[in-house]
């Protein structure tokens, strides 16, 4: 499991408006191509640099396919960056203000103290 990873993830798709709109329409395509052309690229880097090594999990890809970000929390994503990546792809589905983000809060408050650890 690579937290460090996950949290790439989330960080480069929010930045980019298109790879959020293809995360929203096709989640597990997106996943897989983001860890085959982006996740052993270097964030701030030169082009060519790239490590080898780093791939998710069967777990994290599901949930990362899955849009589960109560799953992704509990794996230790960080949640600012889950819940600002999500906010972007589902605050527009719920009519009320603020809607996304009381889902957001429900579906992760059987979480008690302390919370999973979010350290990379």
């Amino acid at each position: 499991m690579s937290k460090y990873l996950l949290d790439k993830f989330l960080f480069t798709v929010d930045r980019d408006p298109e790879l959020v709109e293809r995360y929203r329409e096709e989640p597990r395509a997106t996943v897989e191509w983001w860890e085959a052309e982006y996740a052993n690229r270097l964030l701030n880097c030169h082009a060519g640099e790239a490590s080898t090594w780093l791939r998710f999990d069967d777990v994290e890809r599901e949930a990362l396919a899955t849009h589960d970000y109560g799953k992704l929390f509990e794996l230790g994503a960080h949640p600012f960056l889950t819940l600002t990546l999500f906010i972007a792809m589902f605050e527009r589905d719920y009519p009320e203000p603020l809607g996304f983000q009381h889902e957001y809060a429900r579906r992760l408050s059987h979480h008690k103290l302390p919370y999973p650890d979010i350290a990379t």
